[in-house]
């Protein structure tokens, strides 16, 4: 499955923000529904920690779509 490196300013990056600047949802509201649902894999485990935060190179994978954190 291939995997689309979206970059970051910062050194890292919350998974809710982070939802939605790689497209994978549409709002905030969104991310936090996904993620309560178990619906969200960080690096393949389960995530439910909306404020996780993620560095480059963490892997994010959400109904068959991936993407990983660059450095911008």
């Amino acid at each position: 499955m291939p995997v689309e490196d979206i970059p970051i300013r910062d050194d890292s990056i919350r998974l809710g923000q982070f939802l939605k600047l790689a497209n994978l949802i549409d709002s905030g509201a969104e991310a936090k529904g996904v993620i309560a649902d178990e619906l969200v894999l960080v690096n393949g485990e389960v995530e439910i920690r909306r404020g996780r935060q993620l560095v480059p190179g963490d892997v994010v994978e959400l109904e068959g779509q991936r993407a990983r954190v660059a450095r911008g």
